[in-house]
This record gives structure tokens, sequence and C-alpha cells, in this order.
């Protein structure tokens, strides 16, 4: 759902259940330049399953992220999980035009979405003609409720920020996987199926990508958090200094066997159960490697034990490699948040030149 021209540089805001992360990305020649960036934190609770609880809590976040940023552009784009959207490629006569297409699905909405047409904030995209009958076309319907759209707008705007369009996290996401993907060596191609596990500190989602596009995906109730809340419970930290360690190390002698080893080999065998049921769901393109993203992505031992388990490459995604960095970012710290940026990233990656 797009409201205005996102101009030279726009800034992707992921609003998670753990923090709120926003990156301003600008074209310059045939790359994207990184212009700001900023994550902060969230009390547990604001968000819950991708749903903003505490707005109040939410929109003080962002302007903090806002004013750690200072971002050159106002324009913004967020997205709405994928469990709250409908997308659905529809077939229509060619002759169509996008007023036509718009009356058309105004008045099929009743067989292409579940909830009441004056709920619904849509947008569509043409697709081209239709590969079998040359009289028709296809065109991508995406639509969702339109106070989920309100709400994610309205924390832009408490921010300080302008909301330039509302995406969807599945295509955000495939955007970025775009940039990382380039990198993966030889044979990586489009055709080869590449399992994006997406670790945060709630849930952990099995994506399996091919020919640029999610065919399959599974969410998980199990993330980062419970590691986290391990460490905190057992060694008497704060949130904020169990987070650091949990990523860093330095904890005492027992924590290998007794905190981090109990929760890796549960997050691989869920990431295994997910692969199980990839296939048993009839998908034929075997998935030849695995890349990890998720700010919980980069646990120490995580990539070696997957790697291990399922015999596959494992990869830590980046998709700022081949970016232009703004001189004014620490490299090191966009570096080591870059695994749980591909939303973001994806999100400001709608800019145009």
């Amino acid at each position: 759902m797009r409201f205005r021209a996102s101009g030279k540089g726009l800034i992707g805001v992921d609003i998670t259940s753990a923090t709120v992360k926003l990156i301003e990305l600008r074209r310059v020649g045939g790359t994207f330049q990184i212009d700001s960036y900023a994550v902060r934190p969230l009390r547990e609770g604001a968000v819950v399953e991708r749903r903003i609880r505490d707005m109040g809590e939410v929109a003080d976040a962002l302007r903090r992220a806002v004013e750690s940023a200072r971002p050159a552009s106002r324009n913004a784009s967020v997205a709405v999980p994928a469990s709250a959207a409908i997308t659905k490629t529809l077939t229509l006569p060619a002759s169509l035009n996008d007023d036509e297409i718009t009356a058309r699905i105004q008045l099929e909405s009743d067989k292409h979405i579940p909830f009441p047409f004056s709920e619904v904030a849509f947008d569509f995209q043409r697709l081209g003609l239709n590969a079998r009958y040359g009289d028709q076309q296809d065109v991508l319907l995406v639509a969702c409720r339109e106070q989920d759209v309100r709400q994610l707008t309205d924390a832009l705007l408490q921010a300080g920020l302008a909301p330039a369009a509302v995406d969807v996290e599945t295509f955000a996401m495939e955007r970025a996987f775009e940039e990382v993907r380039a990198q993966l060596p030889s044979p990586a191609g489009s055709e080869e199926c590449v399992a994006l596990v997406d670790i945060g500190a709630t849930m952990n989602a099995f994506h399996v990508v091919r020919n640029g596009r999610i065919t399959y995906s599974r969410d998980t109730v199990f993330g980062g958090r419970q590691l986290t809340d391990e460490i905190r419970n057992r060694y008497g930290l704060s949130l904020e200094e169990a987070g650091l360690a949990k990523k860093r190390g330095g904890l005492p002698e027992d924590y290998q066997l007794s905190v981090l080893e109990p929760f890796l080999d549960t997050l691989v065998q869920q990431v295994g159960r997910s692969l199980q049921l990839y296939y048993t769901a009839g998908r034929k393109h075997e998935v030849q490697r695995m890349v990890l993203a998720g700010g919980s992505s980069v646990i120490p031992g995580l990539a070696e034990r997957l790697a291990q388990d399922s015999g596959m490459d494992v990869s830590i995604a980046n998709p700022f490699l081949r970016m232009r960095i703004n001189p004014r970012i620490d490299v090191q710290t966009l570096a080591g948040d870059a695994p749980a940026m591909l939303t973001a990233c994806g999100l400001a990656m709608r800019s145009r030149p």
C-alpha cells in the first residue's frame, strides 16, 4: 500500500517483539548506500506475535531510534506480518486497466478476502500476460485489515516519520535475500533452494527460497529470548547484560553444558523438524544450503551445529556486504546487527533512484 513517492532515500522500519530497527538506504549508481541506522530495545509485551500492544512504548523506542540515527529522509516503509496479509494471484482479462482492476476486485472481494471490504486495505501489481491464456493477465492482490495498516502508520507518525509504504514482511525479506544470495558461493543461483532460518527473540521462522520467492514457511514459538532468560535467571544479570553475554560469551564455566547446549539441541531439532515437514508436504526441490538470519543467529556454535546436523553449508546473512556505508556509521556495530536487519533492509530497498 503506497502513500507517496519515497524520493531518493527511504527508511525501512522493522518492529519486532524485542526491538525496533530502522535503516536508511539511498541509491548510488548501481548499488545502495547505507546513510543511517539504529536498533533500540522494546519492553517485553509491547509487541506480541508481531502485533503492537503498547503503542506508547513502540513510538517512544522508534523516536529514540530516529534521534540516534539522524536520518536525512523522513519517508519510511513498514510491513505487516505475513500472517495478517492475504496474497492471491488473480487471472483477469488483459484489456482491464488499473481502475477497472480496482473495480473488479471491489466487486468480487467476497471471493478473495475473508473479512468485510469496508475494513480492507489492498493493493495489486500486474504480473504480465497469463502463460496459458494470451487474452488474460495475472494480477497479484495483497490485502489486510485497514486497522493493521493504521496502527503501523500511527507509530511512524508519532515518531516524526512520514509513511511512504506499507509492505508485507515476506516481500521485504525476499528483496533483501537477493543481496544475500548474490554473495553465496557458486553454484548458488536463482534455481537453487535455500533454507532461510530467521531466529528472533520469541519465534524462529523457517523459509525455503527458490527463484527469488519464498515457497514454504513454518513458524515455531521458540527463540533467543529463552536463552536470554535462562542466562538472566541463572547468573543474576539484567536483561541487557544477559543479551550481550549470549552473543559475546564470558559466562561461568558451567554455561556451555548446563545452559547453551540444551538450547542449541532444542533449536537444531526444531529446524530439522521444519526441514522434514517441508519434504513431507510434497516439496520436490531439494534444499541445498542454509542461511541464518535474526538477532539470535550469531549465538556461538549455532551455525556449526546446524551444519553438522543437516550436512549443508550454513552461513549467516549480511545483506550489507556489497553496499556503501556512510562514514559516520560504525561498521563493526552494523556488521553485528546485520543478520537481524533483513526485513528493515528489504523495506528500505523499495527506494528508487
